[in-house]
């Protein structure tokens, strides 16, 4: 623990920044509609979002030949966009937080699996265009996470070694890339999980409840330099 803000922070988008689960119900249930399906609720698919398009997917339609799935992929996406930004919103207490970073002069930006043709348009819609300062999505380079390649990355785009930077997920993969690109890092414990995650196993370097608690200092890791 430190006494002072980090210099840099990265963030996941989708359960950690982000709200996003609103959207991705509005797009996997215009699929279901579409095929006579009733409605899925919200808390059956949010523990999915963090999982990405394919686990959505599945969750949405179990009954589909998983031979079947890859190929509904692109159909969710194009829905997903359609949708995009129209139920979603940041998780209570991260405008504060950003904030409060922002105030401490730390630089914080995106790593996000999410593709960044989708990521992007979400930046002005939330006010972030010019306070993100790198965004990375998961088409951006020619790997993603668990990866430890786009965290590595996004730190040399705003200036920082990756030891000096801190990545915040609410995901193993997250933290598995942290861990591989010599990043400390954050699990967030208000994210998407699934009922058989143990989020204690992934060797994260802090467990956090809120986002208000990342306001205070004295929460967050210490850079390895």
């Amino acid at each position: 623990m430190t006494d002072r803000f980090p210099g840099a922070v990265l963030f996941d988008l989708d359960g950690t920044l982000l709200d996003s689960a609103p959207d991705m119900l509005a797009a996997v249930n215009t699929m279901r509609a579409a095929r006579g399906i009733a409605p899925m609720l919200l808390s059956e698919l949010r523990p999915h979002v963090s999982k990405g398009s394919r686990a959505m997917v599945q969750a949405a339609f179990p009954d589909l030949d998983p031979a079947a799935w890859e190929g509904w992929i692109p159909e969710f996406l194009d829905v997903y966009q359609s949708e995009l930004g129209r139920h979603c919103g940041p998780f209570d207490g991260i405008e504060t937080m950003l904030g409060r970073l922002e105030q401490a002069g730390c630089v914080w930006g995106i790593v996000t699996n999410k593709p960044e043709y989708l990521a992007a348009p979400l930046l002005p819609m939330l006010g972030w265009q010019d306070r993100c300062r790198v965004l990375i999505g998961g088409d951006s380079l020619p790997a993603r996470k668990p990866d430890p390649l786009p965290l590595r990355v996004a730190a040399e785009r705003i200036g920082f070694a990756p030891a000096q930077c801190i990545y915040v997920g609410d995901d193993e993969r997250d933290i598995v890339a942290a861990r591989a690109a010599g990043m400390p890092s954050v699990v967030a414990l208000w994210g998407y999980r699934l009922s058989e995650d143990d989020p204690f196993a992934w060797q994260g370097d802090v467990l956090v409840d809120r986002p208000h608690d990342l306001c205070n200092a004295m929460a967050w890791p210490r850079c390895h330099v």
